[in-house]
């Protein structure tokens, strides 16, 4: 147990304790994790235990706080290949593969994510709200395939979470995917800002709702139509860019506008008699695909330590290039899938 000791100081008298202790710990621990401390009896002033977070401190007084070892995370270590892309102390890039569930869950206890990184760090996860775990601040659906960020300290967590809540509005965070769909859009490139809430006939879907709806929730998507396909099922592929980042946002948005993900389980079944059309062989490989054809393919935000640009591009994957050359959508010039934002 690590034992913290600070003097108050003549310009911080009559501040509340656990206002003091974010203060001089500089964004180590939240204040909610510095309440529960408190509260937890880990905190002392003049050798006195502190009796509550609100605690207004006296000029000389010596406050102790008291950390305690964190505890070892509920999620078990399993050793699982992970595509690390980046890693440092604070946190990890990793380019997950389609099949891989980010965090347990009803019906997927383990296996996933989160017990992998588990192993992986081992000591280097410093606590987050007091468990040793990794902090994951979004996630990926299991069947889509891409970047992902994971911080390994509670700085780092809270650093990023503040990124993702602003959706990119301060310029911080950027999230671009690749998708193939069904159909050629019109206009070729577009926003689809259109709120998203809960299904009313299925619980696990999300829809398009009225933005006044109790459950709405804000979503705009960015697309580009950066190749289209000539075979006799028409479809496309697309370069979507997030402005906000909502539970299936991307499926529901483009299924709404009349071009659902190729494979899509859950929102393509209205698209299903579009791979009727494709000979035998190209059928096949669309029946057999097993997921939204859906990558992650581009994650950029600003380091939490140092606040440095960082960016992360992952390159369209095999099974998305094999669907894409099926159906005709030409990704053979690697211009085709650039991540920078210029025209194709």
């Amino acid at each position: 147990m690590e034992t913290r000791r600070f003097v108050v100081a003549e310009p911080d008298a009559g501040e509340r304790l656990d206002v003091f202790l974010a203060r001089l710990l500089d964004g180590e621990l939240s204040r909610s994790r510095i309440k529960a401390l408190i509260e937890d009896g880990n905190t002392r002033i003049d050798d006195r235990p502190a009796e509550s977070a609100k605690r207004k401190l006296a000029a000389g007084e010596s406050v102790e706080l008291a950390l305690p070892a964190p505890e070892d995370a509920e999620p078990k270590p399993q050793q699982i290949p992970l595509d690390i892309r980046y890693e440092d102390a604070f946190l990890l890039v990793i380019d997950k593969p389609a099949g891989l569930v980010v965090h347990p869950g009803a019906g997927n206890p383990d296996g996933t994510l989160v017990n992998a990184l588990v192993a992986h760090c081992g000591p280097s996860l410093t606590g987050i709200g007091g468990v040793r775990r990794p902090g994951i601040v979004h996630r990926l659906d299991k069947d889509t395939s891409g970047l992902l960020v994971v911080a390994k300290t509670e700085t780092a967590h809270r650093s990023l979470s503040e990124q993702f809540a602003a959706h990119g509005r301060d310029g911080r965070l950027s999230r671009t995917y690749l998708a193939v769909v069904w159909g050629e859009p019109r206009p070729a490139a577009g926003v689809v800002d259109a709120a998203l809430g809960r299904s009313a006939t299925n619980r696990i879907k999300r829809a398009v709702v009225p933005a006044g709806r109790s459950d709405a929730r804000h979503a705009m998507t960015h697309y580009e139509t950066l190749a289209v396909g000539h075979a006799a099922a028409e479809a496309s592929l697309l370069r979507c860019r997030l402005e906000t980042g909502r539970t299936h946002q991307i499926r529901v948005h483009m299924a709404h506008i009349g071009h659902p993900l190729v494979a899509d389980p859950l929102y393509g079944a209205a698209m299903r008699t579009k791979a009727v059309r494709l000979d035998c062989e190209s059928r096949a490989v669309v029946d057999d695909f097993g997921r939204q054809a859906l990558h992650a393919a581009e994650l950029g935000f600003r380091h939490p330590a140092d606040d440095r640009t960082m960016l992360f591009r992952s390159p369209l994957p095999a099974d998305m290039r094999n669907l894409c050359e099926v159906l005709s959508v030409d990704v053979a010039d690697e211009a085709i899938v650039r991540l920078d934002g210029e025209p194709a």
